[in-house]
């Protein structure tokens, strides 16, 4: 869905390349500036007697059409650019992350985040985005909440770049620590599609709400995903809370301690020989 503000934009954009801009009214002159014998020609040389404007409605009415036009153009672009990143190899894909500019939160960042660990995991482990700290240092989960991320992997006999691979939604920081909103998701998304063609993982633990709704499409709530098998394009995936919530909410601990037993066992599963 277009903003109404980029609508506008985009209408002034179509009004310029059909060829009917600058539109032009004439401001009402006081009393004492007008004169019987002064000219339109005058008149629009007066900086204070001018003010550009929208353009006629029947303009207007063609620009709009052109707009609705530009969102099958829009989407074009967009299919066109997620089937080029999913064609990357990982060093491109590296470098396509470094100067992304798909949303804005390219204005905002410091560096981006295209994540840490061995890119032949059994393990991947998808948060939501970067921090202040993270978005410093282009690296996930490296303040209190990555600590305790790197505690929860030595609990199941892991370790960061060891087997295990950590991404998040999305590649840049949102301003303020907010969650990742939908478009600023979708734009990334086909960063992390392709990550994860690349590391082919045998188990996605999705750590939190907005990796969980982003990998599985849906709102449903973190209680109700626990302790299943969910599927994320074949691949199988567990959800628990995000480390940055149990720093929060301490009660929560036990739980995701449940949920990392789970995982443990579910990845013995699938490394059984059949």
């Amino acid at each position: 869905m277009i903003s109404n503000d980029r609508k506008r934009a985009r209408r002034g954009e179509i009004l310029k390349e059909l060829g009917l801009t600058p539109v032009w009214r004439v401001r009402e002159l006081t009393e004492d500036k007008r004169t019987e014998d002064e000219s339109v020609s005058s008149v629009l040389e007066s900086t204070e007697t001018v003010v550009p404007i929208v353009a006629h409605p029947e303009f207007e009415e063609q620009a709009e059409q052109a707009c609705m036009r530009s969102d099958d153009v829009t989407k074009d672009v967009t299919e066109k650019r997620r089937a080029t990143i999913l064609q990357m190899d990982w060093d491109q894909l590296k470098e396509s992350v470094e100067g992304c500019v798909a949303c804005r939160l390219c204005s905002s960042r410091t560096r981006t985040v295209f994540g840490v660990g061995d890119p032949d995991a059994d393990w991947l482990y998808v948060g939501e985005g970067p921090g202040a700290q993270e978005d410093a240092l282009g690296e996930p989960f490296v303040g209190q909440a990555g600590k305790l991320l790197d505690n929860m992997l030595a609990a199941i006999g892991l370790k960061r770049g060891r087997n295990v691979f950590i991404a998040n939604i999305v590649k840049c920081r949102p301003p303020g620590n907010r969650e990742p909103s939908d478009d600023e998701a979708q734009c990334c998304e086909p960063y992390l599609a392709r990550q994860i063609e690349l590391i082919k993982p045998r188990l996605i633990i999705a750590l939190g709400k907005t990796a969980a709704r982003n990998l599985l499409d849906t709102d449903a709530s973190i209680g109700s995903l626990r302790g299943r098998i969910h599927q994320h394009k074949g691949i199988p995936v567990i959800v628990t809370y995000h480390p940055a919530y149990l720093l929060r909410t301490l009660v929560a601990k036990a739980k995701t301690w449940e949920d990392l037993c789970f995982a443990q066992s579910t990845m013995l599963t699938l490394k059984a020989p059949e």
